[in-house]
C-alpha cells in the first residue's frame, strides 16, 4: 500500500531526527547543568571560606557538607548529621600548603558529591561537598519528558502524514479506481478523473492520452471488422452461389455456362485472396520492425516502375524534377506505397494510356489517366474500402490507398489527391527529409541563432 509505505518513511525519518534531537539535548543540558552546578559549589566555598576567616560559623544548606581539615590531617565536621567527606592527598596538601584549592568527584556511600578543598588564612583548610543527587533527578526528569514529548511527536507526525498523504494519493487513488473499472469492464469510454497539478496530473493526462489512443484503435479495428465483413460478403455469396449451381446440375449444364461459371469462381477466388492479403496487411503492420533509414525516391520509383512495366506491360514513365533530397522512412513501406499507388493507376485508367510517377524532393506522386477524382472525394479515397461512383464496378479490395495513408503517416508524412487540370487523378505523399545526426546538432545550433545569414533564417537547407 503505497500511502502506508510513504508514512511508514516519513515517520522513520521524523523518528530518527527527533530521536538525534532529543539525545544532543540531553547532553547539552547534562552538561550545562554541571557546570551551573560547579560554579555554585565554587560560590558555596568562597562564602564558607569568607566566614570562618571572619571567625563566624556558616549557616548550614541542604545538599551541602562542610568540614574543616587541620594541617595534621584531622577532620572536624561543621554541622551534625552530615557525612563525613573522604579526605583525599590532595586535599591534605591544601591543608599543610595553605595555598591552591582541589576539586574531585567522590562517592560518600552511594551517593556521588562534589568535593571542594579550599585553603584558611588561619591554616589548614575547608571542605565543601556538593551531592548530585538532585542534579541526577533533575537529568531523569529530562529525559522522561524528552521521550514522552518525542513519542507524542512521531505519533502527531504519523497522524499529519498519513492525512496529507492521503490527500496527496487521492487523485492517484481515483485514477486507479477508474482504471479497475475499465479492466472489470472493457468500457473504454469510463471517464477518467480531471487532471491535477504536478506530477499526478501528468500522469493521469498520460493515462487519458493512452486510454484514447486505444479507444480510437479499438473503434478502428471494430470498423475494419464491420467493413471486412461487408466487403467479403459479396465475393462469397458469389462463389457459394456458384459452387450450389454446379452441384445441382452435376454435368447438366452446356459446356460454356459451365466454363463461365467456372470462371467466375475463380475471378471471385482471386478477389477473395486479395481482400484477405489487404485485410491481413492493413491489420498487421509488417513494417512496424522496420526502422527508418534515408529513402532515395527517385530510386524506389524507377523500381517499381520497373516491376509494373514486368507485369502489366503497360508504360510507366518516371520524372524527377527539383534537386535530389533523401527522404527519412522504411524503405520497404515506401515500396509498398509506391506498388499500391501504381497498382490504383493502372486499375483506374484504360490499358492503352501511360502512367507516370513524379518525384520532387521528397513528394512522389503518381498520375493516370482515369477518371479522375469527383470533387470533395479527394480525402475519401483514402477510407478503408471507398469506392468513387464511376469506380463501382471497377474489380479491387478498395484497401490499397488506405495501406498508403497508414504507412506514410506512420512515417510522420502526408498523402495527397486530386484531379490534373488535363484529366486523370494525381495520388501520392510527402515524407519528410532525412537529417543526418551531424546536420541535426548543426541545425539545432542554427535555430538558437536565428540571425546566421543577416536575414533572421538559417543559412542554406532544403525543404521538402
Amino acid at each position: 500500500m503505497l500511502r502506508f509505505r510513504i508514512t511508514l518513511v516519513a515517520v522513520v525519518a521524523a523518528a530518527c531526527a527527533i530521536a538525534l534531537t532529543m539525545v544532543l539535548s540531553y547532553r547539552h543540558v547534562g552538561a550545562l547543568v554541571g557546570e551551573e552546578d560547579e560554579r555554585a559549589l565554587l560560590e558555596r566555598g568562597d562564602t564558607v571560606v569568607a566566614l570562618l576567616d571572619a571567625g563566624r560559623t556558616p549557616p548550614a544548606r541542604p545538599g551541602y557538607t562542610e568540614q574543616l581539615l587541620r594541617a595534621d590531617g584531622t577532620v572536624t565536621p561543621l554541622a551534625a548529621g552530615r557525612p563525613a567527606l573522604p579526605v583525599s592527598p590532595g586535599a591534605r596538601e591544601v591543608a599543610r600548603g595553605g595555598a591552591g584549592s582541589d576539586l574531585r568527584d567522590e562517592y560518600v556511600g552511594q551517593a556521588e558529591y562534589g568535593i571542594l578543598t579550599r585553603p584558611l588564612s588561619r591554616g589548614g583548610a575547608v571542605m565543601i561537598g556538593h551531592s548530585y543527587q538532585g542534579i541526577r533527578t533533575l537529568e531523569d526528569a529530562f529525559g522522561r519528558r524528552v521521550a514522552w514529548t518525542a513519542v507524542t511527536a512521531v505519533a502527531g507526525a504519523a497522524l499529519l502524514t498519513w492525512l496529507a498523504v492521503g490527500r496527496v494519493l487521492r487523485p492517484v487513488n481515483r485514477l486507479v479506481r477508474a482504471t479497475r473499472r475499465i479492466t472489470t469492464t472493457h468500457d473504454l469510454a469510463t471517464p477518467l478523473p480531471a487532471p491535477a497539478s504536478g506530477e499526478i496530473g501528468e500522469l493521469t493526462r498520460g493515462f487519458a492520452a493512452m486510454l484514447g489512443a486505444l479507444r480510437q484503435s479499438h473503434d478502428q479495428q471494430r470498423r475494419l471488422v464491420e467493413d471486412a465483413g461487408h466487403e467479403l460478403r459479396t465475393p462469397l455469396t458469389s462463389v457459394r452461389a456458384g459452387a450450389e449451381l454446379l452441384q445441382r446440375a452435376r454435368g447438366r449444364l452446356d459446356p460454356e455456362d459451365e466454363a463461365q461459371i467456372l470462371d467466375t469462381l475463380v475471378t471471385e477466388t482471386v478477389a477473395l485472396d486479395d481482400l484477405v492479403r489487404e485485410l491481413v496487411e492493413l491489420a498487421t503492420d509488417r513494417y512496424t520492425g522496420e526502422e527508418p533509414e534515408s529513402v532515395d525516391l527517385a530510386v524506389v520509383a524507377e523500381d517499381a516502375a520497373q516491376r509494373c512495366r514486368q507485369r502489366t506491360g503497360r508504360p510507366v514513365a518516371v520524372t524527377v524534377r527539383g534537386r535530389p533530397v533523401a527522404a527519412h522512412a522504411r524503405p520497404r513501406a515506401v515500396q509498398r506505397c509506391v506498388d499500391n499507388l501504381l497498382g490504383n493507376a493502372v486499375k483506374f485508367s484504360p490499358a492503352d494510356t501511360p502512367v507516370t510517377i513524379e518525384v520532387d524532393g521528397c513528394r512522389l506522386s503518381v498520375r493516370d489517366r482515369g477518371p479522375g477524382i469527383p470533387p470533395g472525394e479527394e480525402l475519401a479515397v483514402f477510407d478503408r474500402f471507398h469506392r468513387g461512383p464511376a469506380t463501382q464496378a471497377t474489380p479491387g479490395s478498395g484497401l490499397g490507398l488506405a495501406i498508403v495513408h497508414d504507412l506514410v503517416t506512420a512515417d510522420g508524412g502526408t498523402v495527397s489527391a486530386r484531379t490534373s487540370d488535363d484529366g486523370g487523378a494525381v495520388v501520392g505523399f510527402t515524407l519528410p527529409p532525412h537529417v543526418p545526426p551531424a546536420r541535426r546538432t548543426l541545425r539545432r545550433q542554427r535555430r538558437a541563432d536565428p540571425v546566421a545569414d543577416g536575414h533572421g533564417r538559417p543559412p542554406g537547407g532544403i525543404l521538402c
